[in-house]
């Protein structure tokens, strides 16, 4: 795979030296990339695919953003720099390529290459606004309007339309319960907004 394209925006050494020392993985769905308590050892960046970032409480689960292609991955870049453990829960949401970056080499490469962080600087400005979108939709969107937009956004990110996916999952990527998300769920049905059948759930 050329990631060159998906890097155009960087000094064309630092591209070099990434496809020297990085690693290109492919990682198959469902694979945690990263928990919670653990120091970061590599920073990804998406060529392919998608990774969903979280957050976990006791039994609840909250999703924080979506890693997309030629996205990466700022909160393990923000703990990588201060050598703390990561505070996130990464998983890939389907089969996933992703360019793995060492975190002693990125430390470097800082310092040589300042361009590299035009690359992390946009994805801060990208998940601030991402969570503050989240922390507005907790804080003041009733459950009908925050499950209509998670799923609109999944939908989005995944290109999927119905998408496979069962209530308890929804229900721990909002970080509620089951019950909640299938009488919401129920209302958005009844409102036209959505269909549920055995193909999934279709978002209108």
């Amino acid at each position: 795979m050329d990631i060159g394209n998906s890097l155009s925006y960087l000094n064309a050494e630092l591209v070099k030296k990434i496809q020297d020392e990085a690693i290109l993985k492919k990682l198959p769905r469902h694979t945690e990339i990263l928990r919670e308590g653990q120091f970061i050892k590599v920073i990804p960046i998406v060529l392919e695919g998608l990774i969903k970032v979280y957050t976990r409480y006791e039994d609840r689960e909250l999703l924080l953003y979506y890693i997309q292609p030629d996205e990466s991955c700022i909160m393990s870049f923000s703990a990588s720099i201060k050598n703390e453990p990561s505070t996130i829960f990464a998983i890939t949401e389907e089969d996933t390529t992703a360019l793995l970056l060492p975190v002693n080499k990125v430390a470097k490469w800082m310092i040589q290459y300042p361009d590299i962080n035009t690359l992390f600087f946009q994805q801060y400005k990208q998940r601030y606004s991402d969570l503050l979108d989240t922390i507005h939709h907790v804080l003041f969107n009733r459950m009908d309007e925050r499950l209509y937009k998670h799923l609109k956004t999944k939908a989005q990110v995944s290109h999927q339309n119905p998408l496979k996916i069962s209530h308890q999952q929804v229900a721990d990527e909002l970080g509620t319960v089951r019950e909640v998300v299938s009488r919401v769920m129920k209302k958005l049905e009844n409102d036209g907004l959505v269909k549920q059948d055995s193909k999934g759930i279709k978002i209108f």
